[in-house]
């Protein structure tokens, strides 16, 4: 049936639901700033808080819609047709005809199984982290002036036939956000920063400067006149400025989400090209807690060809300093050949401030940070001040500096020494610019002058010292070929950081969780507005472009999301690691960026469904679809427009608030569907209920469902059972629904097709899950535990997780209520403890989401003090040491837990996995939010959800976490039996197509997974994927669309290779 037609008949009682989006009233914040821009106070703070508070208990209520989000291509077609995988005859027939029969083992291609049985990337010579935990000590020896590392001494000849290269590298570390908001950053010291910058470089053209974070630099462009425009294009010809990495941010790199990543870096780079034609060489990541190869993957694929990090394991550092392996070349696990190769420097010491950078004893190299010249705000710790340089003292000096760059450069395998040169907000004042550059130039000039000292200093940028480190070992200037002096070859990432003792950073992984989750929810809703958007504009140029559709309005909504999704990817952000001031302002954009969104969703998608284009017109008043709100009234018959933005048919849940639990629902063709009415339980005397269906849509297409009111037999009423403390409480307000007793204490059990689950009546929480696959019952125990923090001087804060031991048993003060739900649909058991509101649902559906449970827990923990809370699962499975979490949702990571570690350190970023496994079984916790995971012992799984904290862990924030809201998280837990044997961005013009091949396991059942569709061997054919669209142009570009390639291959027809990530530009009409 035409969609056209169903509007025709209910055109003016069209609701447009997504199925997976955020219920939140966000209309009445306030996102004024006072007049003269000073920072938020503390009674405005307490005001917006309260909003948020109220914010985050309308989406703890709402939390099982959120849990499921998935991020795809969208394609919305005219036709609302079921799609192959459901002919209409499954509509009607039975009592499961929501699950349609699934081929007994999908066909999978051999070739698609063969890459989860390679083993991990090393090559001969190369380096594979796993090996260096397991052959360091970590141990934390006393090393001398460098504490953490070793006594460095060299010959004065060793220099004499080849001169140390020494660049110098200005700089300015500059955080969107932490101390301060972003916006009261930029008009404190960043634009300050900026304008010395056009100023001074101009002075003297040997002074070179790098710059990173492209959200500041757009903000300060926006507000300077086009001379001084000109003057910065002039500088960075010359090569006086350069433009590092290009990202909107320096992101986190253990919660961020790649796709979220890639969107700051596209964001980013697609700035520097429309408005500098600059193209960056190589990534600067000073500051993150940490460090993934993902970010070095997308990275290379965006056209870099090199990187800098600096924030790595104290131990590490110092075993790769003694063998001489800081530079290496970063090659992802999977890649078998050297394709993913980047090459990167990794800082040798403590910190990227300059006590730290020019040497191994801080405290000569701090003599040597002029802003500390004696009168200044800052001075050296150690005592010792810096001093002016004079024709009295410059020889004395230079050799004091030079002896600190000789005992770096015995850390590396070259001559070519990399000293940067900065700090947090460095250069504000222009008196900075003269106290380092003058001095510095002084320094330089004796060095150069004096040919024994077999030396050559200058200040340099980033690029200038990897141009000159490849062209000292014979490779290419871009190219990833080890040269003649061979860099070893390193697999594996870079977590979990410690920078001194035992302090793990591994904190920071759950750290304000609430905010983790609604990046995510942003994320979601973003891809989607995107598409619509990016697919109405071609659709405009097919039938004309109407007179109010608001193009320009919406690509600047679009904008202003990307740039606050991508603010917020920064590692002061989504680390929850900001002031509580900053983490509010973070919150309100992306609460406000959440509205503008969904704004261009509905606009786009009224003009795609629409048959006759000419009747379109935008009214933002009231427009002609809404997204679906908290609540739908039945005054007359209401249409639910469901779109799947994945590229398989797909099977979900879809629950709506109806006023009426007299409901029916009917499909596209007019079949009624089997529905599931359950009681709202914080209305439990009125006639309000939950109506949940199983909404199913061809790939990349769209579903209409009618929802009618009426008696229905297919609706079916959920059944109750109310517990506690093992016994049965009866509740008389349940006049729409029956309630069902057991007649002893033995275990509760919910069931699907799939699983069954036995249940605690006295806790309600999971003891043993069976699967019908092979009647096989396991232990799977779910049980809460909490961590206090150690009683030394250093205790947990934002960053660092320092427990005070190992966790213990949540024990509630009173015994927990237990609802237990039964239903055609899903069925469920939810406990309510003090400070957690536990879920265990099964749902009724083929795929993964009726193989797993999806456990929901909504945690309040505002009133402990210095307490973390955890939920822990205990397995039968016998996963000894080993277990996987996944980096940045692109790939997985094989992890050990060690017990020469202490117990924080064994925590690792989740960003939406984790799994162990045995021999016959794995069993993965998938997650909608980034939290902390850890396998402390064999069989079992831990993840903190919650951290409230009284004090800082001086790191700098300056205050503890307790701003804590009530926050639901989303998981779902599946287990499987081991068996024997794509998104889009766009322009004003053109869309970028980014496609991702996965890697399979095959060694696991398929036997009605999520995988509704053949393995196509990494092949794409355009033609297929884009049906209703014309192809007008299709180019091959980097990941962030700065770099054009030639490609001689049939641009119809795309290979990937397992994880491998290709980008296209296209032209569709």
């Amino acid at each position: 049936m035409k969609l056209s037609r169903q509007f025709t008949v209910f055109g003016s009682a069209i609701f447009c639901v997504v199925v997976f989006s955020l219920y939140l009233m966000l209309d009445h914040i306030d996102h004024s700033k006072n007049p003269n821009g000073e920072r938020i106070q503390k009674g405005q703070l307490g005001i917006l808080q309260d909003k948020i508070d109220h914010l985050e208990r309308l989406l703890a209520e709402n939390n099982e819609i959120i849990g499921n989000i998935r991020d795809s291509v969208i394609n919305l077609r005219e036709t609302v047709k079921d799609g192959k995988m459901f002919p209409e005859g499954n509509m009607s027939q039975g009592d499961l005809e929501l699950l349609p029969p699934a081929p007994a083992l999908l066909p999978i291609h051999s070739e698609d199984c063969q890459f989860a049985a390679r083993t991990y990337s090393k090559a001969a010579d190369g380096v594979q982290m796993l090996d260096v935990y397991d052959l360091l000590s970590f141990d934390n020896p006393d090393g001398g002036v460098w504490k953490q590392g070793f006594d460095i001494s060299y010959q004065d000849n060793e220099w004499d036939n080849e001169p140390l290269q020494v660049f110098v590298v200005p700089h300015s570390h500059n955080d969107p956000g932490w101390l301060k908001t972003f916006d009261d950053y930029y008009r404190d010291q960043t634009q300050h920063i900026l304008n010395n910058m056009v100023v001074k470089l101009h002075e003297d053209s040997r002074r070179k400067m790098i710059w990173s974070e492209i959200s500041y630099f757009s903000k300060w462009w926006d507000n300077i006149d086009e001379q001084k425009r000109d003057a910065v294009r002039r500088l960075i010809e010359s090569g006086q400025l350069e433009v590092a990495t290009g990202g909107w941010v320096m992101p986190d790199e253990a919660n961020t989400h790649y796709f979220a990543l890639i969107d700051q870096l596209v964001e980013g780079h697609q700035w520097l090209e429309r408005n500098l034609g600059v193209k960056p060489k190589t990534g600067w990541a000073v500051d993150p807690f940490g460090h993934t190869p993902t970010q070095a993957y997308l990275l290379r694929q965006a056209g870099l060809s090199n990187m800098l990090i600096q924030r790595v394991h104290y131990s590490v550092k110092k075993h790769f300093a003694s063998q001489k392996t800081l530079e290496f070349f970063w090659r992802q696990n999977w890649d078998q050949d050297s394709s993913s190769d980047i090459l990167c420097h990794m800082m040798p010491f403590y910190s990227y401030d300059v006590p730290h950078t020019c040497g191994p004893d801080p405290k000569i190299c701090c003599q040597f940070d002029f802003k500390r010249l004696p009168g200044g705000r800052i001075s050296c710790p150690w005592r010792i001040p810096p001093q002016a340089i004079t024709d009295n003292n410059v020889q004395e000096r230079a050799q004091t500096l030079l002896d600190q760059y000789r005992k770096k450069s015995k850390l590396f395998r070259t001559n070519v020494l990399l000293a940067p040169l900065g700090d947090d907000f460095r250069y504000t004042e222009a008196v900075e610019w003269d106290q380092q550059f003058e001095n510095y130039q002084k320094l330089f000039d004796y060095m150069n002058s004096h040919p024994e000292l077999h030396v050559q200093a200058q200040f340099g940028t980033i690029s200038d010292y990897f141009e000159a480190l490849r062209k000292s070992t014979g490779m290419d200037p871009v190219g990833m070929n080890v040269g003649q002096l061979a860099l070893p070859v390193l697999s594996g990432d870079f977590f979990t950081y410690a920078d001194r003792d035992d302090h793990y950073w591994s904190g920071y992984f759950t750290s304000r969780p609430f905010y983790k989750r609604l990046d995510r929810v942003l994320e979601s809703h973003l891809r989607a507005a995107e598409v619509l958007y990016s697919l109405t504009l071609a659709n405009i140029q097919k039938y004309g472009q109407p007179n109010d559709y608001p193009a320009v309005d919406n690509y600047k909504l679009l904008t202003e999301a990307r740039r606050n999704l991508g603010l917020f990817q920064h590692h002061d952000a989504i680390t929850g690691t900001g002031k509580d001031w900053v983490v509010v302002d973070y919150g309100t954009r992306l609460f406000h960026s959440i509205l503008n969104v969904k704004r261009v969703i509905v606009s786009s998608a009224h003009w795609l469904v629409l048959k006759d284009k000419q009747t379109y017109y935008h009214d933002p008043s009231n427009p002609v679809l809404q997204m679906v709100s908290v609540h739908i009234f039945f005054t007359v018959p209401r249409l639910l427009v469901v779109y799947n933005p994945t590229e398989q048919a797909r099977m979900s849940m879809v629950t709506v608030y109806v006023t009426t639990p007299k409901v029916r629902v009917l499909n596209a063709v007019g079949h009624v569907v089997r529905a599931q009415v359950s009681a709202v339980w914080n209305d439990v005397s009125h006639a309000a209920a939950d109506l949940s269906f199983v909404a199913q849509a061809a790939p990349l297409g769209l579903s209409v469902y009618q929802l009618m009111e009426g008696m229905e037999p297919r609706t079916e009423a959920a059944k109750y059972m109310i517990l506690q403390d093992g016994r049965q409480i009866s509740i008389s307000e349940l006049e729409h629904f029956q309630q069902f007793y057991q007649q002893d204490a033995a275990p509760v059990h919910i069931e699907n097709p799939h699983l069954k689950l036995s249940i605690s009546t006295a806790t309600g929480l999971l003891e043993k899950m069976s699967l019908k696959e092979d009647d096989s019952e396991h232990l799977i125990k779910v049980e809460f535990v909490w961590y206090g923090t150690t009683s030394n001087k250093d205790k947990s804060g934002a960053y660092l997780f320092l427990p005070d031991k190992e966790a213990t048993i949540y024990s509630p003060s009173q015994p927990p209520v237990v609802r237990v739900t039964k239903g055609p649909l899903f069925s469920e058991v939810t406990t309510t403890f003090t400070h957690i509101t536990h879920t265990l649902r099964l749902y009724n559906i083929q795929g993964v989401e009726g193989q797993s449970v999806e456990i929901c827990n909504t945690v309040d923990i505002r009133g402990e003090t210095n307490h973390e809370i955890a939920m822990r699962i205990t397995s039968d499975l016998n996963s000894k040491d080993r277990f996987f979490t996944d980096l940045n949702g692109y790939q997985v990571q094989p992890r050990k837990t060690l017990a020469k570690l202490p117990l924080q350190a064994n925590f690792y970023p989740m960003t939406s996995m984790v799994y162990l496994q045995d021999s016959s079984a794995r069993l993965s916790l998938l997650t909608a939010q980034s939290l902390g995971a850890a396998s402390l012992k064999s069989g079992q799984l831990e993840v903190i959800m919650d951290r409230r904290l009284n004090q800082d862990d001086n790191r700098g924030l300056g205050q503890g976490v307790l701003d804590n809201k009530i926050t639901a998280n989303s998981f779902r837990l599946l287990l499987e039996k081991r068996s024997s044997a794509e998104e889009v961005y766009s322009d004003e013009r053109f869309a970028a197509l980014i496609l991702h091949r996965k890697g399979f396991d095959c060694g696991f059942s398929n036997r009605n997974t999520a995988l509704l569709c053949t393995t196509t061997r990494g092949k794409v054919h355009l033609e297929k994927l884009l049906t209703d669209l014309k192809l007008k142009s299709i180019t091959p570009v980097s990941l962030s669309l700065m770099h054009t390639y030639n490609s001689d291959a049939d641009p119809q027809e795309i290979s990937l290779k397992p994880m491998e990530i290709r980008t296209y530009r296209l032209q569709l009409s």
